[in-house]
């Protein structure tokens, strides 16, 4: 017991001296503290982690840190360190996105997107997984039309059918004009769409396909999702 106390405060003192040698180097480089902890650690190669689970710089398969930053206003460096403060690494999804959105301003779609991003970077989830056995497929278009009409091509049944034909939709409450939700075919998956203005005639909109079973099937989706897009974007462009 005498001997896990010590490696424990040996453990501690370390943590300490990395956290002050990441600081030194902030205030002498001007980095983000993941991006001087990054080199710190480069440099130390017997140093130990704050945390068994420290984010990566960039999470696999995720969106360009350009992007991310565009639509939220931080990078993923930024991001990473932000929630690893906040305690993030301890948190369940919801509560994360949650904050994100509440707290960080970061509307809802892209609230997922950050806090799913982070889940993969600490090791969490794989990507394109969701939950505990659970995938999701997401795609996005930028259309020249007020997003009004977007938002009316998903949810009018009529329209819908000329650019995803044969679909099965069952609508699911959701709140008017910012998301349309369904259950997909016989209900095992759903979708979500989110639609944003992107000037005074352009609109964006996201989706999400969720509860898919494994990995697999998300990729298949996400190749069919990407390819119903663009035929939304033809046929409302055309």
């Amino acid at each position: 017991m005498l001997a896990a106390a010590d490696e424990r405060d040996h453990d501690v003192t370390e943590r300490k001296t990395l956290k002050r040698r990441i600081r030194a180097r902030m205030s002498k480089t001007g980095e983000r503290y993941t991006a001087a902890r990054r080199q710190v650690l480069a440099k130390s190669p017997g140093t130990p982690t704050e945390s068994p689970r420290a984010p990566k710089s960039q999470p696999p398969g995720r969106r360009p840190d350009e992007l991310v930053r565009a639509r939220t206003g931080r990078g993923w460096d930024e991001w990473f360190e932000i929630l690893t403060g906040w305690g993030a690494a301890d948190r369940p999804h919801r509560e994360i996105a949650r904050w994100l959105n509440a707290e960080q301003g970061v509307d809802g779609w892209w609230s997922q997107e950050v806090t799913v991003g982070y889940e993969q970077a600490i090791g969490r989830r794989v990507p394109l997984q969701r939950g505990a056995g659970s995938f999701a497929a997401t795609a996005t278009r930028t259309i020249r039309v007020p997003v009004e009409r977007l938002h009316e091509a998903v949810v009018d049944e009529a329209v819908r059918e000329r650019w995803l034909p044969g679909a099965s939709l069952r609508p699911r409450p959701t709140r008017a004009g910012k998301a349309a939700r369904f259950d997909w075919e016989d209900g095992a998956s759903r979708l979500v769409f989110w639609f944003e203005a992107a000037g005074e005639a352009r609109s964006r909109v996201a989706l999400e396909h969720e509860r898919l079973p494994d990995a697999a099937a998300a990729r298949e989706m996400k190749a069919f999702w990407r390819e119903r897009l663009t035929e939304l974007k033809r046929l409302l462009e055309g």
